[in-house]
């Protein structure tokens, strides 16, 4: 064969070699952001608008951080799409006499927007341990109707947005004096009265731990007359429960099974929905990532759905963080990826035979 009869065949083979190496990337890129089978179980908190709660109402960029587009798209590609999103009330609200404030209502219906461009939806949780300004929802300082009318004006503010899955309503109440249920039962009453269909995720006294949850909220039954409501648990595995991991700690990886039971089994005697809202472990420990995974999978059998803490802007090399470092995917989220496909057609767990 001459020069002249192979140029033309060899131009044609690098143009199949080119277009099939384009199918197959095109094809392998669909299969990696194409949805698993099941509903969403496995979030993140995005966090980074809670940082610094202690100066309020802050100034962004310095004493807290929105996420930005990359930080969806990071997730999107994951197929992660639940996103538990904390933000601080002072800041919303910076007197209870005061309506919202008009630039952090902007970032946050940004944030809502950027989850409904990445096909994510958000769960607004506001992140004050059961107070405002130190002082306890239900105290003369802070009387339940504040609560309940700050919480009117944000479902007026976002019902109806695509990017909105739900309101988590107080992010661990704790040491309330009994005071949390009727706080708890006045905003869903206010959020009613505006929203009658988005969720609203209700935690327990005692940081909302899943492992003492019958000890402090056994009767922490709200009435909703939308009835959807999902209750909301914490779960870290160190040894006082506090997320606080000491450099070396190992634990058996049945922990995080045994630290969650409570919970999921309060739930099946009522036959309601759960969320566990924040778990996390060291990406360091070997038999931590193996309890997430035991964790993840009696989460899954259940139906449960959970967020990963954390994620989002300002973590650096924090060792919970779930945020990739230079590209890379930290350990955590191989984990994850294994629990994301499941059976479920709806929230769990299911009630007890």
């Amino acid at each position: 064969m001459s020069n002249n009869q192979r140029s033309p065949l060899r131009a044609a083979i690098r143009i199949f070699s080119a277009l099939a190496l384009a199918t197959f990337t095109s094809a392998a890129l669909a299969d990696e952001q194409r949805p698993a089978p099941g509903i969403d179980l496995v979030g993140i908190n995005m966090s980074g608008a809670n940082f610094a709660p202690h100066v309020t109402p802050g100034r962004m960029g310095t004493h807290y951080f929105f996420p930005e587009k990359k930080h969806f798209a990071y997730y999107a590609k994951k197929n992660i799409r639940v996103i538990r999103f904390p933000f601080i009330w002072e800041r919303v609200q910076h007197d209870l006499d005061m309506g919202l404030n008009f630039d952090h209502m902007r970032m946050l219906r940004k944030t809502l927007d950027l989850a409904a461009r990445h096909d994510q939806k958000i769960i607004l949780d506001m992140h004050n341990y059961g107070r405002y300004k130190g002082q306890l929802i239900g105290s003369p300082e802070v009387p339940y109707e504040a609560y309940a009318s700050v919480w009117r004006k944000l479902a007026e503010a976002f019902r109806g947005h695509p990017g909105l899955w739900g309101y988590d309503i107080m992010n661990e109440p704790h040491s309330t004096k009994g005071l949390w249920p009727g706080a708890a039962q006045a905003a869903v009453n206010a959020i009613r009265e505006v929203d009658s269909q988005t969720p609203i995720f209700i935690e327990g006294d005692r940081w909302a731990s899943a492992f003492h949850w019958r000890h402090v909220n056994e009767d922490l039954l709200i009435e909703d007359p939308a009835d959807n409501l999902i209750y909301e648990a914490h779960l870290y595995l160190d040894k006082d429960f506090s997320g606080r991991y000491a450099e070396d700690e190992t634990v058996d990886p049945m922990l995080g099974v045994e630290r969650a039971r409570p919970f999921v089994e309060w739930l099946q005697e009522h036959g309601l929905k759960g969320f566990l809202g924040e778990y996390g472990v060291p990406a360091h420990s070997e038999s931590m990532l193996e309890a997430m995974d035991e964790l993840l999978a009696y989460l899954n059998e259940h139906c449960i759905p959970s967020a990963y803490w954390a994620g989002g802007p300002g973590w650096g090399e924090y060792v919970m963080a779930i945020e990739p470092i230079k590209g890379k995917d930290r350990p955590q989220m191989e984990v994850l990826q294994k629990h994301i496909a499941n059976t479920c057609s709806d929230i769990g767990p299911a009630a007890a035979q």
